[in-house]
């Protein structure tokens, strides 16, 4: 096994292995070449958990995205025809992409590029940094060979971030968005050459003309991290919110309240948890009148089902906080059946605006105590009572068994007093005696 294979297996969890050797064994029985490349190495060589899965394929990878999908049952969730993309979600929250390797060439500044199938090296060339330009072979011939063209394993020892080549912001102003992200995600300085076409960029206003969802998809992706307020700050002193709405700059960033409801997420809710984007945003446009907040959210192209949620989640905050106020909560059970049930989004927004300290007391023994608690009853143990799993009665039981374990006193332990210490004057007697 290379150095490399076993760094990969040493930050893959599970899930994310499952994943990797799915991907191996369909690109094996069609004899194609495939890589690890993108952020995963990127996270990989800087000792980090991988946030994405990122394959490189030689042929069709639409068709070999979806095959993965359904083999390990997750669902597609965006395609690219032109670039030959396909995003997934697979089980266990893990998000993985598939694309062919290729080949960009722009004929003119921010537009389409002309699309053709290209080496590995070739495509890790036209990438836009060198941290995101290396890749890791998974193929049966080569398994374990690095391939990185750009050097972007000394980058990422040196934690500087620097172009592929001169015209990354000319080819795509979308890149602009990327390289604040990455700054600060990453804690990575710009070296000086990087820096100075990011100014060059700026003074041009190429991103003028590059479309406002890629910010938003930025924003989108920075909303999880700590340094995302720090972040969306940098994108304001650039200029580059107004790209969303002309307005969205200054007092409206809401920054202040962002970095509470930041450090409020940080010390309650514990690190990766699933959710909490539909409350980052809801405060990020807190400062926005209507026609501008309305203007902002469009550019995040949420989903159907985010609309819905996104308009409902102050009345359902709202309700979330009476349920936790409400004198019927007495024992730690009424904590967990009022919380356990609620979203991420919800109990960020409790915590977030309200100002009743039993409220916020309870949420955090809910994170801190209840549920880990609760996670203690095993479905083996609600097995062992008769009730079938997947029915109404084994949830009930299951219930049930959780409400004990919580509301159950905690054993006094009795502690043997120790003796007395013999007194200095009746040691001193007793040796006069014995004498």
């Amino acid at each position: 096994m290379s150095d490399y294979l076993f760094l990969l297996e040493s930050h893959l969890d599970a899930g994310q292995n499952q994943v990797v050797s799915a991907m191996h064994r369909l690109a094996s029985a069609s004899d194609m070449n495939v890589w690890l490349t993108g952020g995963a190495m990127r996270d990989m060589l800087r000792g980090t958990p991988f946030r994405d899965l990122d394959f490189t394929v030689e042929r069709d990878a639409i068709k070999t995205g979806k095959a993965l999908a359904e083999s390990l049952s997750g669902k597609v969730l965006s395609e690219d025809p032109l670039r030959r993309w396909v995003e997934l979600e697979l089980p266990g929250n893990i998000k993985a992409s598939v694309c062919n390797a290729h080949t960009e060439k722009f004929t003119r500044f921010g537009g389409k590029p002309q699309i053709a199938p290209a080496t590995i090296h070739e495509d890790l060339a036209r990438r836009d940094f060198t941290v995101n330009a290396i890749a890791l072979s998974l193929s049966r011939g080569s398994r374990g060979l690095l391939v990185d063209p750009a050097n972007g394993q000394a980058d990422i020892a040196n934690r500087e971030l620097r172009s592929t080549n001169p015209y990354v912001f000319f080819d795509d102003p979308t890149r602009i968005f990327r390289l604040v992200r990455f700054q600060y995600v990453l804690g990575f300085e710009l070296t000086p050459r990087t820096k100075s076409q990011l100014e060059n960029a700026l003074l041009e206003k190429f991103h003028e003309s590059a479309p406002r969802e890629a910010l938003a998809r930025e924003i989108r992706a920075l909303a999880p991290e700590p340094a995302a307020v720090a972040a969306i700050e940098a994108y304001d002193s650039f200029g580059l919110l107004k790209v969303l709405s002309p307005g969205f700059t200054g007092p409206k960033l809401n920054a202040a309240s962002l970095t509470r409801f930041d450090k409020l997420k940080q010390a309650v809710i514990p690190t990766g948890t699933f959710g909490g984007w539909l409350a980052f945003l809801t405060v990020l446009t807190e400062k926005l009148n209507v026609r501008e907040k309305a203007e902002v959210i469009r550019a995040f192209e949420l989903s159907a089902a985010e609309a819905a949620d996104f308009k409902t989640l102050e009345a359902r905050a709202k309700k979330l906080e009476a349920a936790l106020k409400s004198t019927r909560v007495r024992r730690p059970s009424d904590v967990w059946h009022a919380l356990h049930t609620a979203t991420t989004d919800e109990v960020l927004m409790v915590l977030y605006s309200s100002a009743i300290r039993v409220v916020q007391d309870r949420i955090r023994a809910y994170y801190e105590k209840y549920l880990p608690q609760s996670r203690e009853v095993t479905e083996d143990e609600v097995a062992a009572t008769g009730a079938k799993p997947g029915t109404a009665r084994f949830q009930k039981v299951h219930a049930t068994m959780i409400a004990s374990r919580l509301n159950a006193r905690p054993r006094k332990v009795v502690v043997e007093p120790e003796p007395m210490p013999e007194p200095q004057t009746a040691i001193s007697e007793r040796v006069r005696k014995q004498g």
